[in-house]
């Protein structure tokens, strides 16, 4: 196993170790039928509210979701393929992979993974609501983005009882020396494995490439000329998202920011100000 982070393209030849040696969930069955329509040449909506009917639980829960204020949609859906139709086929099969991702790691599990949704559901709400204000981000890529980019923590928490001590300094060193830390006592970090566990989930690639890169932005350029760059915006928008939560429980700074700051505004096109505002604007959401 690879000490580095040097090689982007290393966790292509990764990802089938890291399934193997960590016990990755594997994709959901539903979800790989849904892909598979999906990723056909005609998707037709009907067959695919027809799958996720056959799931009760997974049917309520995504007309409750996409009738929820997260969404801010005009007219509400009252069956599976209206939810499906009002979201789109892209959005609709990021909302899925996260409504699963949850189910396949429950919060009442224990307390590390009920700290860890907590937090990630808190900062998750915060994304949707500054991507409609940002305007060009898409505002379920990045909730989507949002709710994976630290899902490797659930895999080496379920596989490492002793994660869960170290777990939580995630939130108080940067990332890239947090990374170090779980590579010296566990020989992956949840970087890696989070972009395996999207990967094999087919979320698509500029996402997992987000997610492999967000704590190291120096391997932004390192992917193979023939692959889908990651897609900087979202992780510049993870960032932000995260800096924002913080100040809205009077944190400070992220650890990240202080070097990640350049980036952020760089890539999002704003300025100091415009975060300040966005910080105010968006006071009692997700708090």
């Amino acid at each position: 196993m690879a000490k580095t982070l040097e090689d982007f393209d290393l966790i292509e030849r990764e990802a089938a170790l890291i399934a193997q040696q960590l016990d990755i969930p594997p994709c959901p069955a539903i979800l790989v039928k849904f892909n598979e329509e999906f990723h056909a040449p005609h998707p037709d909506v009907r067959r695919l509210a027809a799958l996720i009917g056959t799931d009760i639980g997974l049917a309520a829960t995504v007309i409750k979701t996409v009738n929820s204020p997260f969404f801010g949609l005009s007219q509400k859906a009252t069956g599976v393929e209206q939810a499906l139709s009002i979201l789109g086929l892209r959005a609709s099969a990021n909302l899925i992979s996260g409504l699963l991702l949850r189910s396949v790691f429950p919060a009442g599990s224990g307390k590390a993974m009920q700290r860890f949704w907590d937090n990630s559901m808190r900062i998750a709400g915060l994304a949707a609501a500054i991507a409609v204000r940002l305007k060009e981000m898409n505002r379920d890529a990045a909730h989507t983005y949002v709710l994976f980019r630290d899902c490797g923590m659930l895999v080496m928490l379920r596989k490492f009882p002793p994660y869960a001590d170290i777990m939580d300094q995630s939130g108080h060193i940067p990332g890239a020396q947090f990374t170090r830390i779980e590579e010296a006592r566990f020989q992956y970090n949840h970087a890696r494995v989070a972009c395996a566990l999207a990967r094999s989930w087919s979320l698509a690639e500029p996402l997992c490439g987000a997610i492999f890169c967000h704590h190291e932005l120096a391997l932004i350029g390192k992917s193979a000329p023939t692959a889908e760059p990651p897609d900087k915006k979202l992780i510049a928008f993870g960032l932000l998202a995260e800096q924002i939560a913080a100040l809205h429980v009077s944190r400070g700074l992220c650890p990240d920011w202080p070097g990640a700051e350049d980036f952020v505004l760089a890539t999002l096109g704003i300025g100091a100000d415009d975060i300040v505002a966005l910080t105010q604007d968006l006071l009692g959401i997700a708090a």
